[in-house]
């Protein structure tokens, strides 16, 4: 089992930044791949960004250059830093891990971008 909990979002204006973070604990030499996903009211679940086990990382095209995914081992800890928001990026953002036998997913953390 992995558990994950997300915190850092919030409230910003837009033009600003936040940084997520996704702790896990349980069976974490599991997980292969971490994923940020986000989900805006009545929109299905996107994939914002990926790492893996290496550090290499994906981006949606909608958030190249401005989102930047890293990761602190030591610290069992993954990082989603959000430069230069707009109101589209507001959704509930998830952490996902990704294991040889299951995934897991975080309870969420609200971003919330004003205009």
């Amino acid at each position: 089992q992995v558990q994950l909990v997300e915190s850092g979002g919030g409230l910003v204006q837009a033009g600003g930044s936040l940084r997520l973070s996704c702790a896990a604990s349980g069976s974490i030499a599991r997980i292969n791949v971490m994923g940020w996903y986000r989900q805006a009211p009545g929109k299905q679940r996107e994939l914002v960004a990926t790492i893996t086990r290496a550090g290499n990382t994906n981006y949606a095209d909608s958030v190249k250059g401005r989102f930047t995914s890293s990761r602190d081992n030591a610290k069992n800890t993954v990082y989603l830093q959000m430069n230069s928001l707009k109101p589209e990026d507001t959704a509930i953002y998830y952490c996902k891990a990704f294991t040889s036998f299951n995934d897991y997913w975080g309870q969420g953390t609200q971003v919330t971008v004003s205009s």
